[in-house]
């Protein structure tokens, strides 16, 4: 199995750093794109979707809506103002699941999910890489999330007691978040400070993570809860030791649109 994650990662990682960093315009919307159409493939399984043919029509489902949203750049604001109102919602479906699923356990309400999932995350990586220092955006929020998980991961391992969510990911704990969070912002505070940032702005850049990070476990946890629910393990066999394209991007999903709309409230960039 480690073996497996290592191949995988060694093919993985170029070729996200390329397309993150080579690609522009339509072509960088194209490869977003593509890896949130494969999440939709993999969503229509959460949202009880059995047959392939349902699960492919669910996936061109979300390529056109992507390509009509490129079309049509102006109705960014209002996507990403609707994820902020889902993922609020989410923390709380999370918080309170076995009992919350009765109000969105169908498959038209998984559907609908899957949408406020997946099509703002791609929204927001467009908008990032359209803004100042857009590349570094991009990167910033990632190692955000990854600093966030490695935190966890290990500071969960050493402390971990008090379960953050039994019910839908047995496995982390509080300690774990607050691990992650530590290492996050020891980051975010060395970036703010090779970057010459005030004490004002250090002090909105550390908020700000807070809430990215916040943000990144609520996603994680909403994606284990669908799994959950659907009684599997992985949201695909995709990617060969990691599970599918949504175990890999489920915290950036609700990170990415957050972190932007954040930068737009800090002038950053125009939407």
């Amino acid at each position: 199995m480690l073996k497996q994650r290592i191949l995988t990662a060694l093919v993985l990682l170029p070729l996200a750093l390329c397309g993150f960093f080579l690609l522009d315009g339509g072509w960088f919307a194209l490869f977003i794109g593509a890896v949130v159409t494969l999440g939709g493939w993999e969503w229509a399984r959460l949202a009880g979707l059995q047959w392939q043919w349902q699960r492919v029509a669910y996936a061109a489902l979300v390529a056109l809506m992507l390509f009509l949203f490129y079309l049509a750049p102006g109705v960014a604001p209002w996507l990403l103002g609707l994820a902020v109102i889902w993922w609020a919602l989410a923390s709380w479906l999370v918080l309170t699941y076995p009992a919350s699923a009765s109000h969105w356990d169908n498959v038209a309400s998984k559907a609908v999910i899957g949408l406020l999932t997946l099509l703002p995350a791609w929204q927001g990586l467009v908008l990032l890489k359209q803004w100042p220092l857009g590349n570094w955006l991009i990167v910033m929020v990632m190692v955000l999330v990854w600093t966030a998980d490695i935190g966890a991961y290990f500071s969960g391992r050493a402390f971990g007691r008090r379960k953050l969510a039994p019910q839908v990911s047995p496995g982390k704990s509080w300690e774990g978040v607050y691990g992650g969070l530590g290492l996050s912002l020891v980051v975010t505070l060395g970036v703010g400070i090779g970057r010459h940032l005030s004490l004002g702005e250090l002090i909105m850049a550390l908020l700000g993570a807070v809430l990215v990070v916040a943000a990144s476990v609520v996603g994680d946890l909403t994606e284990s809860m669908f799994k959950r629910r659907a009684g599997i393990k992985d949201s695909s066999q995709l990617l060969p030791g990691h599970g599918g394209a949504m175990d890999r991007i489920d915290s950036l999903t609700a990170a990415v649109p957050l972190f932007a709309v954040l930068l737009w409230a800090a002038g950053w960039g125009v939407m």
